[in-house]
């Protein structure tokens, strides 16, 4: 084991790092999206909730691995039939569309359970001021209900970062990529994938460390 870490540790390290850039782009998209169909799960426009619940369903019900494979080699395909041929979408950007999209519908429904946690009076009382509904949403709900959310996407960051593990399958240099290329190497799984997992739970491990203590202040300021 020691061995492996003295000459492997800098690809160890610098793929974590590789991890946890395409899980951090990852999320923000998936906020992007999860706010915007989580808003079209609230709106009282039924083509607007239909859109939001078909997504939200749809890609919920995809692996993501096989949301990975579509994008990576069925979007390039797509494009030669149209006569496109020279479109190829890297790794990176193959892997954070797919994480994005499927952290996304998550986000979406953490979103709208946070919006919906707030009472109604507060949408109410932003209208009989005089402001427009989305000016309400953006200046008094969304603000009251992303303190409630902090703890589930953080929790969701912790899911997505354990996600990307699934993107070796189109060759992203991730974490558990390097440590199929090490076992190779060194024909040392047992240690390989002991430094991997360790790698992944002192990182998850701090993640869920902090979201609990987010959590307590949450509620001590709540109750003050």
């Amino acid at each position: 084991m020691l061995s492996i870490i003295q000459v492997y540790s800098f690809m160890l390290l610098r793929s974590l790092g590789y991890t946890l850039i395409l899980c951090l782009w990852a999320l923000v998209f998936a906020m992007v999206i999860g706010l915007i169909f989580a808003l079209c799960n609230v709106s009282n426009n039924r083509f607007l909730n239909a859109l939001g619940t078909v997504y939200v369903d749809a890609v919920r019900g995809v692996p993501l691995i096989v949301l990975a494979y579509f994008i990576y080699f069925g979007v390039p395909q797509a494009f030669r039939f149209a006569g496109i041929n020279n479109f190829r979408l890297p790794a990176l950007q193959a892997g954070t569309i797919a994480l994005a999209m499927n952290c996304g519908a998550y986000m979406a429904e953490i979103f709208r359970a946070g919006i919906e946690s707030i009472d109604v009076g507060q949408m109410e009382a932003g209208r009989s001021l005089g402001l427009s509904y989305s000016s309400t949403m953006q200046k008094i709900i969304l603000p009251q209900a992303f303190k409630v959310m902090i703890p589930s996407i953080i929790n969701q960051f912790i899911i997505t970062l354990k996600d990307t593990s699934i993107l070796s399958v189109i060759g992203y240099p991730e974490l558990t990529n390097m440590g199929k290329t090490i076992s190779g190497n060194t024909f040392k799984s047992l240690e390989t994938w002991a430094i991997v997992g360790v790698m992944y739970m002192v990182v998850i491990i701090t993640l869920s460390k902090v979201a609990k203590a987010l959590e307590r202040r949450l509620k001590r300021n709540a109750e003050r």
